[in-house]
């Protein structure tokens, strides 16, 4: 097979933004949110720097004008301070599985408003997809519930915190869209996971203090989530992501984000022994075949 190392990636990307959900659950079992989160970027950050300075010594960074750090700063906000607070405290109220189905309702998110603010062209396959992905998110969300959810029943804060942390990312992509043009994805990257993790800092050590005191009781499986997130979920899944966009192209490397729920459900499994409801794996089938329907039809726009 032809590229078989950049498919090979490309699944192990997949399966790291998967897993990064059950992760971060484990995470917030070990360490207080805001803590958990700050330390997430904030290796993350320091990683990426390293790998920017290899690349152009920093030289992109340098040349960003006022209004691209302003922009940049707003994408922080959304990308970052605002997904990873809220992320963390409903995967302390609803199970990591649960969590990473309604990730689907990402792309979903994201295609309606780029075609509502920027334009981008809808077909019937797409909105097909989209709304497959939708109706399988809420299936498994709601246990098969469908008439509980219509009638304002069986979504709680954790469903709503988890929700809302997904139209922070959405957010975000729409500011990249509308105000980061002409810079390259690792400088914004790079400048967001910085930004993001110096907003996180000051709200952790008002919080919970120095988080000294915290790593050093933190067990394997606090470790395990630490550097899985901050290692395998940000820098290397980031790394593989583009090296499948610049071998494949961005229609054939975006594909396999299809496969992120259903690596998210089976790492929940796992990692935390989260039950395989029939619902939930129903619901996670139809959102994927959704997303792989929405994908499809990108392809005759």
């Amino acid at each position: 097979m032809k590229h078989l190392a950049i498919h090979l990636k490309l699944l192990g990307m997949a399966a790291f933004w998967g897993a990064s959900w059950p992760m971060g659950r484990m995470l917030g079992q070990a360490l207080p949110p805001l803590t958990g989160g700050m330390l997430r970027f904030l290796t993350a950050a320091i990683l990426l720097l390293g790998w920017l300075f290899a690349r152009y010594r920093l030289r992109t960074l340098a040349v960003l004008s006022r209004k691209q750090w302003l922009g940049l700063a707003l994408a922080a906000t959304f990308g970052v301070f605002g997904f990873t607070v809220l992320s963390m405290l409903g995967l302390q109220r609803i199970p990591a599985s649960r969590a990473t189905v309604l990730v689907t309702f990402n792309p979903v998110l994201t295609m309606f408003f780029a075609a509502l603010l920027f334009g981008e062209k809808l077909n019937g396959k797409i909105v097909s997809g989209m709304l497959l992905a939708v109706a399988g998110s809420i299936w498994a969300v709601t246990h098969g519930e469908i008439a509980a959810f219509l009638s304002g029943g069986g979504i709680g804060w954790g469903e709503v915190l988890v929700f809302c942390s997904l139209c922070c990312l959405v957010t975000y992509t729409m500011i990249g869209r509308a105000v980061l043009q002409g810079i390259d994805a690792l400088t914004v990257t790079v400048a967001t996971a910085w930004l993001g993790a110096m907003m996180l800092l000051p709200p952790a050590l008002i919080s919970d203090g120095l988080p000294f005191g915290m790593l050093a009781e933190m067990d394997g499986r606090g470790w395990f989530a630490l550097i899985g997130l901050s290692v395998g979920a940000t820098v290397l899944s980031y790394a593989w992501y583009f090296e499948g966009v610049k071998t494949l192209g961005a229609g054939s490397a975006a594909a396999y984000i299809t496969l992120v729920p259903v690596f998210g459900i089976l790492c929940s499994a796992w990692f935390l022994g989260e039950a395989l409801h029939v619902s939930l794996v129903a619901g996670c089938l139809a959102a994927v075949v959704g997303l792989a329907l929405m994908q499809y039809g990108r392809r005759a726009v």
